[in-house]
């Protein structure tokens, strides 16, 4: 054999043996790769002015809200469960609808699997009711028992959003002239723990989050 093809040879079987390494190293490793974020882990403009110095371990807070068959949603229907929570609204003509597919998307794919559940929640409660809210689970393919739809209290909500999911970067006071709108998808694990969060209206972004739900459920 020659110097140049035993280099050559030499250089396959290196980059072959990186290759099934990492391939291992993707099947076999654990939830816990996955960091477990908290408020200085993320940008200070998300984070709520009281909680952007907080060295404390985060969880994010329980919540009252009601779907889209006017039933009241708590954290125990999410108990023990990995999920994706966004923030949206049902006349948004821009980043809402891409949101709302990808969450489809998210819902067709772990559709077999209970521990896996969706949340949504409206950032205009005021004019999503229960049966509008009703209409959009409708046009979207929301399978009830994967997918919760919600409205409710705004300040409760975005007191979620700021405080709990680090979803929005302007402040406020959850008032009548108080608006977010994020795309942010925000992945949270059995417990109560955010372990990642992703843009919703960016494919590569929501092929990750895809990655990480796996890893999380393993």
């Amino acid at each position: 054999m020659s110097f140049k093809k035993y280099k050559q040879t030499k250089r396959l079987v290196v980059f072959g043996t990186i290759g099934v390494l990492f391939a291992f190293y993707i099947v076999f490793r654990g939830g816990s790769e996955l960091p477990v974020i908290g408020p200085k882990d993320f940008n200070p403009e998300l984070v709520d002015n009281s909680l952007q110095h907080s060295e404390k371990p985060h969880t994010v807070a329980d919540f009252t809200l009601i779907n889209q068959n006017g039933r009241i949603i708590t954290q125990s229907d999410y108990k023990n469960k990995i999920y994706v929570a966004d923030f949206f609204f049902t006349r948004c003509p821009s980043i809402c609808p891409i949101m709302s597919n990808n969450m489809g998307k998210l819902q067709e794919i772990f559709l077999n699997n209970d521990d896996i559940m969706l949340l949504s929640m409206s950032v205009t409660p005021e004019m999503d009711n229960v049966s509008i809210l009703r209409e959009y689970a409708n046009r979207h393919g929301v399978v009830d028992t994967k997918w919760n739809i919600t409205t409710g209290d705004k300040k409760h909500i975005y007191n979620l959003a700021r405080k709990s999911y680090f979803a929005a970067v302007d402040e406020g006071d959850g008032g009548l002239q108080d608006f977010i709108h994020t795309p942010n998808f925000v992945l949270v694990d059995r417990k109560k723990q955010i372990r990642g969060v992703y843009n919703g209206t960016d494919d590569d972004d929501v092929l990750r989050l895809i990655d990480d739900i796996k890893i999380l459920a393993q």
